[in-house]
């Protein structure tokens, strides 16, 4: 048997069948094996007619074409992007943003005949594993790396196989393409948006600081040590602002989450709205957050914005639908995952991939703030 017809044999056609090999079914049509071989692996070697006739012979023998592996390791490439990701596998399907930005990465890599494999930082056991052998050992052409901590075990494992990379968010990698937006000008804006109202008590729903699930008000040392970029990032847009203004940054509460839900926003929201000084503006890593805040202030009897002014981030549909809808500060999720796609398809084809200035922001104001009573 030629190693063309014993590397690519297809499907048996049933326990106890003559195995369907590429070398039968040359037999079938008079040709070679590398001439069936060719019709699925290099089509353009052959003439229409005859690539038709030969799957004719092949769904009438019971081939169901090469296996998917063995072809994977001949031709050293397995058509798959990898994207690594911070939370749990659902996350990656409740959260609007990621949601969004998933679907303008996969339109990019449709386009280019890619798929993609959802690589989760964090397991949905009670252990909540982070083992890096899932990036180690991940049959991929290249990774997009979406938004983990500046020390992620997997993130290490990934770049050490040295395969084209590209990050979205964070962390910031020396030599390896990067797609984001300025968060700490961002943050800035949305912090100066409450005190041009006039506030001067404000309270902070912020991501995780690092990731090991705390929960909770995060004192200075902690903001300061914190592992994701992205987070640090906007603490510091949000402190530069108040301090300009002349407000002491230490008298803000932080409430860290460790993920990126309304829930966790809730629960956030009513710490802060009990505390001694209470604050009458609060501003939200995210619009998943500052939704769960809207909830916590209708339970608590007040009213946004009277009682208490919200701004979010990400300017999610269901930020602009909320009652009232949501100040927040918009970046397109969508032109993330389609920047990043392009350019991670761009490394894969040997080619420069382009380096672009941040992807702009923009402050959307609504009804869910306004000057303190």
């Amino acid at each position: 048997m030629s190693r063309a017809g014993s590397e690519a044999g297809g499907s048996s056609g049933g326990s106890g069948k003559r195995r369907v090999t590429l070398t039968r079914i040359a037999g079938e049509l008079g040709v070679s094996a590398m001439t069936v071989s060719n019709a699925y692996n290099r089509p353009d070697r052959l003439s229409g007619a005859l690539r038709e006739r030969i799957f004719e012979t092949a769904n009438r023998l019971g081939y169901n074409g090469p296996d998917p592996v063995g072809r994977s390791l001949r031709r050293q490439r397995t058509d798959v992007v990898g994207v690594l990701y911070s939370n749990p596998l659902s996350y990656a399907f409740d959260d609007p943003a990621a949601v969004s930005f998933l679907r303008g990465l996969s339109t990019v890599t449709e386009e280019a005949d890619l798929g993609l494999l959802l690589v989760p930082a964090a397991g949905g056991g009670p252990s909540g594993g982070r083992d890096p052998r899932a990036a180690a050992q991940a049959a991929v052409d290249g990774f997009v790396v979406y938004s983990m901590s500046d020390e992620e075990p997997l993130l290490t494992a990934a770049l050490d196989r040295g395969l084209p990379t590209v990050v979205v968010d964070q962390p910031l990698k020396e030599g390896v393409p990067f797609v984001g937006v300025d968060d700490e000008a961002a943050a800035r804006e949305a912090a100066d948006h409450l005190l041009k109202l006039g506030h001067e008590r404000l309270g902070v729903v912020s991501f995780a600081l690092s990731p090991d699930g705390r929960e909770g008000v995060a004192n200075l040392g902690r903001q300061e040590g914190a592992a994701f970029r992205v987070s640090r990032s906007r603490l510091r847009g949000y402190r530069s602002a108040l301090e300009d203004a002349g407000l002491p940054w230490p008298e803000v509460l932080v409430y860290e989450c460790p993920g990126s839900t309304a829930a966790l926003g809730y629960r956030a929201a009513r710490t802060l709205l009990s505390s001694k000084r209470r604050p009458t503006a609060i501003l939200s890593s995210s619009d998943q957050l500052a939704l769960g805040v809207l909830v916590a202030v209708e339970e608590l009897g007040l009213s946004v914005p009277e009682d208490l002014s919200v701004v979010g981030f990400d300017d999610v549909p269901q930020g602009a639908s909320a009652d009232p809808p949501l100040t927040t500060v918009r970046q397109d999720h969508d032109d993330k995952g389609s920047l990043a796609g392009r350019m991670l398809v761009s490394l894969l084809r040997g080619e420069d991939a382009p380096n672009p200035e941040r992807l702009p922001t923009r402050l959307v104001i609504r009804d869910s703030t306004t000057p303190p009573r």
